[in-house]
């Protein structure tokens, strides 16, 4: 099984759209908290849709419980907590909710891919949400476009 990943921030709709074709994804799982944000540009959740559809052929799916809290968001924004107490606290909520049970592994039975805002995956929940699965589900790899 393959799980792909990708952030928008800083990209433009033909590169983001260009990206998703070229790794034949099908289907599209939005891991934002908000998906709704006018910063968002094409990446908010109707024109999100559309442009998957029309330009993908493929899904739209949004799954807020492998999001980040509210809290843990916005003091790791806030400068707060630093990235590795974020992603302690982040992992630790993912074990809570038991996401590897929740999340149907049969919706990564087409290319699939994680959406997040930020542009690298280093400092990105969409990395440890990919990391976490295939930590529990085994024989997963991780790509990141």
């Amino acid at each position: 099984m393959e799980i792909y990943t990708i952030g928008f921030t800083q990209k433009g709709a033909g590169t983001f759209f260009e990206s998703l074709k070229g790794a034949g994804i099908k289907r599209l799982i939005d891991v934002r908290l908000n998906n709704t944000s006018q910063l968002a540009g094409f990446a908010k959740r109707e024109d999100l849709q559309y442009f998957l559809k029309e330009l993908c052929g493929a899904e739209y799916l949004h799954k807020p419980i492998l999001s980040p809290t509210k809290d843990i968001l916005d003091a790791y924004k806030k400068e707060e907590i630093s990235w590795d107490e974020y992603k302690k606290r982040f992992v630790s909520l993912l074990t809570q909710r038991k996401v590897e049970e929740i999340i149907d592994k049969q919706l990564f039975d087409v290319p699939t891919v994680l959406l997040c805002s930020e542009l690298e995956p280093e400092h990105c929940h969409r990395r440890l949400v990919a990391e976490y699965l295939a930590m529990k589900w085994g024989d997963v790899r991780v790509a990141h476009l």
